[in-house]
This record gives structure tokens, C-alpha cells and sequence, in this order.
């Protein structure tokens, strides 16, 4: 096992894993951690060659949330400090929200604290039946503050309003339920198996395009449908219509042959 605590591979799908590799403390993670997230994605989200990233963890669980070391550090220091710390953890979660390439969250054990706020951030989550999610924030006295954006739009506000005062654990079956979860499956073999249908599912659809739908969700997601919204949706699809991949896409379908992005 190496000893970084988070490791990235890049295979030649163009699949990025990205792991947290922690398991002796159940992947809690710190301010270290949290930058060296924030600079993989982001160096990710750049590479033309990647196509899809997932996010994953070794050991039992996907992660315990925040480091006590790193709680205990942080409670001796000023507000101000605080303040700065805390920007670290609302940057990742932006950058893993924002990422322009499909992103697939793997969940196992307990995913605990700050670590639903990464599985909120991505497009899609994939857990097993032993998998168990809590806010427990406020049993220590605190809040889900930065991760609090992400989870509320995937969870809604009435489970939020329950959940983020009681910290009560809830099992996959409600996160599922509750639309935090995409999909529940029996364990971690199956968990794997799921993500390679998944793949290739996602690889066979226009990069571009993913790229596309992907921003068109945040564009149009709790917008009034009036003429701007109208207007703005016709101006996107006419855009993508008139692309090269767009045009690609049009070809191959009529033709009845496979875009040249599908390596077969």
C-alpha cells in the first residue's frame, strides 16, 4: 500500500481514479488532504484526455469525514484563521461541483461529515447496502457549513432541516430515497462491477456533449421558464447542433455507424 494519502491513476479509457488512501483512520481527511483533492480535480478537469473521474477510497470506509487532529488544531486557532481554513474545504467542493467531467462518487462503510458533501458534488453516486451517511456535525457542537450548499440541492430542504440537527445516521436505502444516492448495490465487488457498466455507458456518449448537459442542469436548474430561459436553451442546443462533434454525432446516427470518439 503506498503511503500518499491520496492516489490517482490514469487509465487508458481516460478513467481518473482518484482514492483516498487513509484506511487506518477511516479516510478522514485534513487541510493537507483537502488541497491535494482541490489540485488533482482541478489538473483533471484540464486534461483533454480525461474523460470521466471517480471517486473512491480504500478500506472499509469511504471516509469519517474531518480529521481529529485537524478539529483540534483548528479549535486553537483565531476566527480569522478559521475563516481561511474553511475556504479550503468550500473550494474543493466547488472545484469537484464545477468539474466539467462526469464524475462518479463510490461509497462503502461510513461516509460521515464533509465526506456527504463530496458525494453531493458529483453527477453520480454509487453505494452498497452497507453503507451508512450522516451530518453529525452538530454532535461536536458545529455545522455542515460549506458542504451545506451541495447537499441541501441533493437532498432537499425538508430531510436537511431533520438531518443536519439531529446528525442522525440514515442507511443507503434513504439516502437513496432521499436522492443523494443514484444506486444501491450488495457490496464492493458489485459496487466495481456497476462502475465498469457504468463507463461504458458514459464513454459511449460525446464528450462535448456530457460536458454540455452537464452545464446545462446548473444553467436552467431553479430558473423561472420565461422567454430568457427559452431563448437560452434554444441558443445552447442551436450551438451544439452546429459543432464538430455535434455534426459528428448527426453524421454517424443517419449513417448508421459508430462517432469517431467511441474507440471499438
Amino acid at each position: 500500500m503506498s503511503n500518499e494519502t491520496v492516489l490517482l491513476n490514469i487509465d487508458d479509457r481516460g478513467v481518473a481514479r482518484v482514492t483516498l488512501n487513509r484506511p487506518e483512520i477511516h479516510n478522514a481527511f485534513d487541510d493537507a488532504i483537502i488541497a491535494r483533492l482541490t489540485e488533482i480535480i482541478g489538473e483533471l478537469d484540464r486534461d483533454p484526455n480525461v474523460r470521466v473521474l471517480v471517486l473512491a477510497s480504500n478500506g472499509r470506509n469511504f471516509s469519517a469525514g474531518a480529521d481529529f487532529n485537524w478539529m483540534k488544531r483548528m479549535a486553537a486557532n483565531s476566527r480569522d484563521e478559521n475563516f481561511t481554513d474553511a475556504l479550503g474545504l468550500a473550494g474543493l467542493m466547488s472545484t469537484l461541483n464545477g468539474t466539467t467531467k462526469p464524475t462518479v462518487a463510490l461509497i462503502q462503510g461510513a461516509a460521515f461529515g464533509g465526506a456527504v458533501g463530496l458525494a453531493a458534488c458529483c453527477d453520480i453516486v454509487i453505494a452498497t447496502e452497507a453503507s451508512r451517511f450522516a451530518l453529525s456535525e452538530v454532535r461536536i457542537g458545529l455545522t455542515p457549513a460549506t458542504i451545506s450548499p451541495y447537499v441541501v440541492r441533493a437532498i432537499g430542504e425538508r430531510q436537511a432541516r431533520r438531518y443536519f440537527q439531529t446528525g442522525e445516521a440514515f442507511d443507503a436505502t434513504q439516502a437513496q430515497a432521499f436522492g443523494l444516492v443514484h444506486e444501491v448495490v450488495s457490496d464492493d465487488e458489485a459496487l466495481e462491477t456497476r462502475l465498469d457498466e457504468l463507463l461504458q455507458t458514459l464513454r459511449r456518449n460525446g464528450p462535448c456533449a456530457m460536458q454540455a448537459a452537464k452545464d446545462l442542469v446548473f444553467a436552467v436548474s431553479g430558473k423561472p421558464v420565461d422567454r430568457a430561459l427559452i431563448d437560452e436553451t434554444a441558443r445552447r442546443i442551436a450551438d451544439i447542433r452546429v459543432s464538430d462533434e455535434g455534426q459528428e454525432g448527426l453524421s454517424a446516427f443517419l449513417e448508421k455507424r459508430a462517432p469517431n470518439w467511441i474507440e471499438e
